[in-house]
């Protein structure tokens, strides 16, 4: 192991210098200096240091300040078994190295040790990841998909209630991660968050399956051809508590394991290597795959059980489903790659900005090297990278600024420490404008649902019924199939057209996703408008006498398809711009990024489908919300919804023109050939248009 790490410190350098090695068989003590020249000019050295009886200990390289353990009582074996000292060592160097290479961003296995690239990551690690999101999701939208109508036919909840008991359970499921990012960056790693957080969420599943089976947990049915014709008949505290208590106990489960498992994925592909850098591009775009894989499970098998079989089976499985899972994401252990835990982010983030706050009226310094910085061996032992200054967010790097007083977090801060919060921080409008389009998928399992129970479900010859849950199937299809013609057909078109490794940005990506969503809702007010004409003119005039309106369910389903092609373009960029645009040592807090826009999205939802009703229903009028959807105005909500999208594209438009990316630029220092990479906030060269900024 130790040989190896000395044959790939040699293999690292000289990529960053070409040169050709050769390494004295029998190095001097107690310190060895190893010298190579370029094939051109230019000459460089290397130094051994801690040479003892017995062997070297550590390798370091100058010209990238890395440090590693080195004995030379160690060897390497050489592919015909023979073993290999230093100098055949050299030999393999020069021959141009092979495929035992260590990863160059940091992680390690489960121990910290180094890990060999070939042995851990990659799509091999990644399908275990995969597969288990797919059993998964199909346990969360297995239980989400058809809530609503649980909460209606069986714990007799009204519309606005019922509604707003899925948002706010739905909102709580997204914004949870946050605390599972912070424990995982800072304290247990990702890796045991999550299977901690597994354990919490299959409990939660086992009491809530337990919920609806037992008939002293649940109130007696009601409906027609019952004796509570009207569901006048409530459900108790107990019954209504430890429901909910499930459900929560459920969402706390999924906070730990939200954040961390996409993340644990793209940790398994290197950011230093080409090919596992372009690998990661098409990560997101199979990622959301998998998870539309299982919700169209869901929304279709297990919707069906729990409509015409029973809750008790359509609880169970989903229970099931992600005991399956864990056992899955548990079998591929040995192949992840782990990112080591840091400082906690909220912790950095919070010292930056008292600092700033305390030295506000302290000078800059004219020079930005003069800011405080940690020396380049520490983040070389991390195997990170400082971050350069750059002149965004001027008021935070004062933080950084030396004043010869207090050095602790809360006074003194690093160059890297501000860069990162400010990279957090810029991020913040962008999610802000998420907020309206999340809130618009909120009504795809409420009031989309509840629109498909007063229509025709009826399918073919022999009456088929499907559960008007089961349209929430369309938009995972829609998702699939506009993934697959984004990732195969406009992706690589895209590419040429503007030699993009992305095709379009990640911001173009999400309005494209926007314009939908104000599609859609413009679609559902039409829509909605002639389910009520079509009702009306029929005398369906209460949609609680058990009596459907003569119109098929399918009239709904431009608004579903609809849905899931904006989710490919919208919803993807989401997840893959918050990871991607995150500091290192932040990926999982930018990642709750995008499930903290979800659950806001649907604590939106839920704040103005309760103010909505309460204001159109004032002065004894009904309202656009009631229980009978029949006497309700759902197409006024909706097109309000239209007009809220269209305020939101305008704000977006505007974050655009403003947001910086995090560009990758490579900077070559004359003089021995030495190449050093830095990530720096380089402002966009079309700074003043819009649809180039995106």
């Amino acid at each position: 192991m130790a040989g190896f790490l000395f044959s790939l410190l040699l293999r690292w350098c000289k990529a960053r210098s070409p040169s050709i090695l050769a390494l004295p068989v029998s190095p001097p003590s107690p310190i060895a200096e190893l010298q190579g020249r370029d094939r051109g000019p230019g000459l460089y050295k290397w130094t051994i240091t801690g040479a003892h009886a017995g062997g070297l200990n550590k390798l370091q390289c100058p010209h990238t300040h890395l440090s590693l353990p080195f004995s030379n009582t160690h060897t390497h074996r050489a592919s015909s078994g023979a073993r290999r000292g230093p100098a055949s060592m050299a030999g393999k160097l020069e021959a141009g190295g092979g495929d035992g290479e260590y990863t160059q961003d940091g992680t390690t296995d489960l121990h910290g040790k180094p890990i060999l690239r070939s042995e851990r990551g990659g799509w091999r690690a990644c399908s275990f990841v995969v597969v288990y999101e797919v059993f998964e999701r199909m346990a969360y939208y297995g239980i989400s998909s058809n809530l609503v109508l649980y909460l209606t036919k069986q714990l007799h909840q009204g519309t606005v209630l019922s509604a707003n008991n899925v948002t706010n359970w739905v909102g709580t499921i997204w914004m949870t991660p946050i605390i599972g990012a912070y424990i995982a960056d800072a304290h247990l790693g990702r890796y045991r968050t999550f299977m901690v957080a597994s354990v919490i969420y299959l409990l939660g599943m086992i009491l809530l399956t337990m919920a609806v089976s037992l008939p002293s947990l649940k109130p007696a049915k009601c409906g027609v051809g019952t004796a509570d014709l009207n569901c006048d008949q409530k459900a108790s505290s107990v019954q209504l508590g430890v429901f909910f208590l499930a459900l929560y106990i459920l969402a706390v489960g999924t906070g730990g394991t939200k954040p961390n498992i996409s993340t644990i994925g793209a940790d398994q592909f290197d950011e230093h290597e080409p090919r596992e850098r372009r690998q990661k591009l098409s990560f997101f775009n199979w990622w959301m795959f998998s998870i539309f894989f299982g919700t169209l499970f869901a929304n279709t098998v297990l919707v069906y059980i729990q409509d015409k079989i029973g809750w008790t089976v359509g609880y169970a499985l989903p229970t099931v489903g992600l005991a399956v899972s864990i056992a899955i994401f548990t079998a591929g252990t040995p192949f992840y790659r782990h990112k080591p835990t840091s400082e906690s982010s909220f912790a950095k983030m919070a010292g930056v900005i008292v600092a700033a706050v305390r030295k506000c009226r302290v000078p800059s310094p004219v020079d930005p090297t003069d800011l405080h910085e940690i020396d380049p061996e520490q983040y070389a032992k991390k195997k990170t990278s400082p971050l350069p200054y750059t002149p965004n967010f001027s008021v935070l790097s004062k933080a950084a600024v030396r004043t010869g007083g207090s050095t602790s977090r809360w006074s003194l801060s690093t160059v890297t420490q501000v860069e990162q919060t400010k990279q957090m921080l810029k991020m913040l409008p962008v999610l802000g404008i998420t907020f309206v389009p999340s809130a618009m998928l909120a009504q795809i399992n409420t009031l989309f649902v509840k629109q498909g129970t007063t229509l025709d479900r009826h399918v073919g010859a022999h009456g088929f019924e499907i559960p008007p849950a089961s349209l929430q199937g369309f938009v995972t299809i829609s998702m699939l199939v506009s993934v697959v013609l984004y990732d195969r057909l406009f992706l690589p078109f895209m590419r040429r057209l503007t030699r993009n490794p992305r095709g379009i940005s990640l911001l173009q990506r999400m309005g494209v996703g926007l314009v939908l969503h104000i599609v859609i809702m413009a679609i559902a007010s039409v829509t909605d408008r002639y389910r009520l004409n079509v009702a009306h003119e029929n005398g369906v005039f209460d949609s609680k006498a058990g009596k459907t309106i003569p119109l098929s369910i399918f009239v709904l389903l431009p608004q579903f398809v609809l849905m899931g092609v904006a989710d490919a373009f919208l919803e993807v960029a989401k997840i893959e711009f918050f990871y991607d645009q995150a500091p290192e040592g932040m990926k999982s807090l930018g990642t709750s990024y995008s499930m903290t826009s979800l659950g806001i999205g649907n604590f939106l939802s839920s704040f103005l489908l309760s103010t909505v009703a309460h204001i159109t229903g004032r002065h004894g009028q009904g309202g656009w919300i009631q229980n009978n959807l029949n006497a309700s105005r759902l197409d006024l909500y909706f097109a309000f919804f239209a007009v809220l999208n269209c305020a939101n594209l305008v704000v977006f438009f505007a974050v655009c023109r403003m947001y910086v990316y995090n560009a990758e630029v490579t900077h070559v220092v004359d003089g021995g050939g030495e190449k050093q990479r830095e990530v720096a906030m380089q402002p966009s060269p079309a700074a003043g248009a819009p649809d180039l900024m995106l």
